[in-house]
C-alpha cells in the first residue's frame, strides 16, 4: 500500500483522538468543579435552577431551593458552581450600584398619557394644522356648496 492510501485513515484516526482529548478535559474540568462545592456554596443545575448546597453525599448532592424547601440531586446535575457576589446578585438581586445609562421606567403609565411639553419636530414657521373634524353648528351653510352646483355623489363632479 501506498502513502496515499494510508493518508486519509491517518487524518481520521489523529481528528478522533483531539475530539476525545477535549471531551476528556471538560469531563476533568467539570469534576474537578463539583469537587470544590461546599456546603453554604451556590450552585445553578444543568436545569437552570438556582439553589444553595446544604449536604453532600458520594454522588448526591442536597439543595435548599427556597427556606425550607431541600431537594436530592445528582451531582452529576451541577451545571455550575457560582461566586457568593455572583448568586447574590442573580438570586436575591443584590449587586454592586453601578450607575447605568439605561433610562429609568415608570411604574405607572402617567408619564405616556401626559401631554409633551414642546413639540421638537415642528418648524417655527410652519403653518398651523387645519382641523378635519366636525364643523360648527354656527357657520353659514353657504361655504358648503360648490360654485357649480353638484355635490360629490352626483355624476360630472370632480
Amino acid at each position: 500500500m501506498n502513502l496515499v492510501t494510508l493518508l486519509p485513515f491517518i487524518v481520521l484516526i489523529g481528528a478522533m483522538f483531539l475530539m476525545t482529548r477535549s471531551a476528556k478535559k471538560k469531563q476533568q474540568a467539570a469534576a474537578q468543579m463539583r469537587d470544590h462545592m461546599t456546603p453554604g456554596t451556590g450552585v445553578r443545575t444543568i436545569g437552570g435552577m438556582y439553589a444553595t448546597v446544604k449536604e453532600i453525599g458520594d454522588d448526591t448532592v442536597t439543595l435548599e431551593l427556597a427556606p425550607g424547601v431541600h431537594a436530592i440531586f445528582a451531582k452529576n446535575s451541577i451545571g455550575a458552581v457560582l461566586e457568593d457576589a455572583e448568586y447574590n446578585r442573580i438570586v436575591h438581586g443584590i449587586g454592586d450600584d453601578e450607575a447605568t445609562d439605561t433610562p429609568v421606567v415608570p411604574d405607572d403609565a402617567s408619564s405616556l398619557t401626559e401631554a409633551p411639553k414642546a413639540d421638537l419636530t415642528k418648524d417655527e414657521d410652519e403653518a398651523p394644522k387645519l382641523d378635519l373634524g366636525k364643523k360648527d353648528e354656527d357657520a353659514p351653510k353657504g361655504d358648503d356648496e360648490p360654485k357649480d352646483g353638484k355635490s360629490d355623489g352626483e355624476a360630472g363632479a370632480k
